[in-house]
């Protein structure tokens, strides 16, 4: 293993990032078993009664200047809507906080207290007991926390709902070609009876029931539902197809590689399934806010009313007291992180992004480090032609007649050789006598002369010299890690090819953008050092290590690790390890390999500047978190003492529905900041 360039000297971290994939999500401590059509059926309910709760309250008719109409029993109507609200819309908030005094008050127990404190004192006040009635704060407050707790189940569902909506959408049936021949017969068989290395004919229009190669035919595939790119992707032989994907033109030969639970599609619904299961940190940490405003609500109440018993009457101190406990209700505090959530994930969504663990993008924001693994990460995965150096022909009729011999080649660089050919409209010559000659190269004859293209070894063979014009650029090709191949015409060399595994062009904007950002960028390989030497400076990273083995990759992030929170970046199932070793594991290309199942973060697209997508979003996410906690607690601070009555030697008494506006003014602007997050580009 080799490291090179001036990283300073790391010692292993101690800190160990555990990701925890089995745990059952339960939501606000409490509504663990229920779903998403239980809350929002309650919601609509509970929000249908509350409105004439709003009509009839004197508080809106003073503020919106009208009169409510009047009938005998019109005096009755918010007492008993506010009854079946409480104990319909309330109840399981009630069960909740019920649970929660078995373990530990938070959330749910400030709900509970804060509607019950409101609905008995309102009822209190319908009796003859003086005073000013809560029934439209209470109801209003139950409708929020449905909706909250609604969003909040629906965000980590949805997606999973969408993918089972998708694999029923599958076909159930597949045409099999028998004897696995391009020319067999074809037999309708059920989708389950397909195994591995089937060949299976998918005509226009239908739906591909398994992952596969393409063997023959070309066609546009649709794959909307994998990349959210709406335009129908070129497909041609060798290239992958994706179970769930409509085939949209020519009919196309597959060789089927994954099947059953091992589909890209099943993959992605097992991750988001397994992503229901953990916890966003926020939510924990609104929680844990939620549990201290419990405490300072009922201490705070319980001092208001004794202080004002002391100096003023009962009626006045229970007033004061009921005052302070509704309006610390957490209506904002319960849409905080929901909203952002639900934000984040659509946003993450429609970059190509697949959330596994809800708390990574919260991880992220400390991010320091970002390692990349080289091959099919930063680099294509493939060869490309890098270079040709010429003696006595010009570069285009050196590739031309390189592009001729190679053409019947199955080779890796006769493949690239021949593609750069066609991606510069080169017209190929005739080419006759081919033969492949073993471990060396081919030939051919080309406009009746003898030409031969293959390793520098042969060239060597044949007492065939190197001028030193193509001297010179094998020396640079070897300096660099290239592979470099001779062209040579009769008893002469005229041509060098040099071929490397081709940099993305997106990765050379992902390492850019890394560096704006001043996050540091590793590149770690197990090619040798020239070739590792060659990528990094072509993509301006200055920290790389080389002949990296799986095992050193670990090794490697704990050194990492010492200097700050890392990203490790990989689509290989060699590097697993590396990616649940560091505090944020990123796969590339989903589906294709088993390295998303250790990873945090799924990016569905081949596309490593989506890794840095995905720390900015997770930026973002963690900005509107921090906000909306501040706007949902903050203004807390100021009612309260108010609404206890501090200012009032001063004549400066908060009033229920002046501290109640505060408090839903705290709830709009919660959800418009969380909201705003999808306007956010991070292109």
């Amino acid at each position: 293993m080799t490291k090179t360039n001036h990283t300073p000297n790391r010692t292993e971290s101690s800190q160990q990032h555990q990701h925890d994939h089995s745990s059952h999500h339960q939501g606000h401590g409490g509504h663990g078993g229920h779903n998403p059509a239980m809350f929002k059926r309650r919601f609509f309910i509970s929000l249908i009664l509350t409105l004439p709760i709003l009509y009839f309250s004197s508080q809106f008719q003073q503020w919106f200047g009208y009169s409510a109409i009047e009938f005998p029993g019109s005096n009755w109507i918010n007492p008993v809507l506010g009854i079946i609200i409480y104990f319909y819309g309330g109840w399981v908030f009630l069960k909740g906080a019920w649970q929660e005094f078995h373990s530990k008050i938070g959330m749910m127990t400030l709900i509970a207290l804060a509607i019950t404190v409101a609905f008995i004192y309102s009822l209190a006040v319908s009796l003859g007991l003086p005073g000013k009635p809560f029934y439209w704060e209470l109801a209003t407050l139950i409708d929020v926390m449905l909706l909250g707790h609604w969003i909040e189940m629906r965000s980590v569902q949805g997606a999973s709902q969408a993918l089972e909506e998708l694999t029923e959408l599958v076909p159930t049936q597949a045409h099999r070609l028998q004897g696995r021949q391009k020319n067999g017969k074809v037999e309708d068989v059920s989708v389950d009876q397909i195994t591995t290395d089937d060949l299976i004919l998918i005509r226009p229009g239908e739906q591909i029931p398994n992952d596969g190669e393409i063997m023959e035919g070309h066609t546009n595939v649709d794959e909307s539902f994998l990349t959210g790119e709406s335009r129908p992707i070129s497909k041609q032989e060798g290239d992958e197809v994706v179970a769930g994907s409509v085939n949209k033109e020519g009919a196309i030969k597959v060789k089927v590689t994954r099947t059953g639970e091992d589909t890209t599609i099943n993959q992605m619904k097992r991750l988001v399934e397994e992503a229901q299961g953990s916890r966003s940190g926020y939510q924990v940490l609104a929680d844990k806010a939620a549990f201290w405003l419990t405490i300072i609500a009922i201490a705070a109440g319980t001092t208001t009313f004794v202080i004002w018993l002391s100096l003023r009457d009962l009626l006045f101190a229970v007033n004061r007291g009921v005052t302070v406990l509704v309006i610390t209700c957490p209506h904002a505090l319960g849409l905080a992180i929901p909203l952002v959530i639900v934000s984040a994930t659509a946003l993450a969504a429609k970059n190509g992004i697949l959330v596994r663990n809800r708390d990574s993008l919260e991880r992220a924001k400390d991010i320091k480090t970002v390692a990349f693994d080289k091959t099919g990460t930063l680099t294509e995965g493939q060869f490309g032609v890098q270079n040709i150096y010429t003696e006595d022909i010009s570069e285009t009729d050196a590739l031309a007649i390189a592009a001729a011999l190679e053409t019947s080649s199955e080779h890796s660089l006769a493949k690239a050789v021949v593609e750069t050919a066609e991606s510069r409209d080169i017209d190929l010559p005739e080419m006759t006598d081919f033969n492949a000659v073993a471990g060396r190269g081919v030939e051919g004859e080309i406009h009746g002369k003898l030409y031969r293209i293959g390793r520098p070894e042969w060239a060597e063979e044949l007492d065939i010299d190197l001028p030193p014009s193509l001297q010179n650029g094998m020396d640079k090709a070897d300096e660099r890690g290239e592979s470099g191949i001779v062209l040579m015409a009769e008893n002469k060399a005229i041509a060098i090819i040099t071929l490397a595994d081709q940099v993305r062009e997106r990765a050379r904007k992902a390492v850019n953008q890394l560096k704006e950002m001043e996050i540091q960028v590793v590149m770690l390989t197990g090619d040798a050092e020239a070739v590792a030497k060659s990528v990094a400076e072509e993509l301006g990273i200055e920290c790389y290590y080389a002949r990296v083995l799986p095992e050193d990759k670990v090794t490697i992030v704990k050194k990492l690790k010492a200097d700050g929170s890392v990203a490790f970046v990989g689509d290989g199932i060699n590097d697993a390890a590396a990616l649940l070793e560091a505090n944020m594991g990123i796969a590339i290309g989903a589906g294709t390999n088993i390295a998303i199942e250790s990873a945090d973060l799924v990016l569905v697209e081949d596309d490593p500047l989506d890794a840095v997508k995905a720390l900015k979003l997770a930026q973002k996410t963690y900005g509107k978190m921090i906000q909306n906690l501040f706007w949902a607690t903050g203004y807390n601070v100021i009612a309260i003492p108010l609404a206890a009555g501090v200012a009032y030697a001063w004549g400066i008494l908060l009033s229920p529905a002046v501290g109640a506006l505060l408090m839903s003014l705290s709830t709009v602007i919660v959800a418009i900041n969380a909201v705003m997050l999808r306007l956010t580009k991070l292109a």
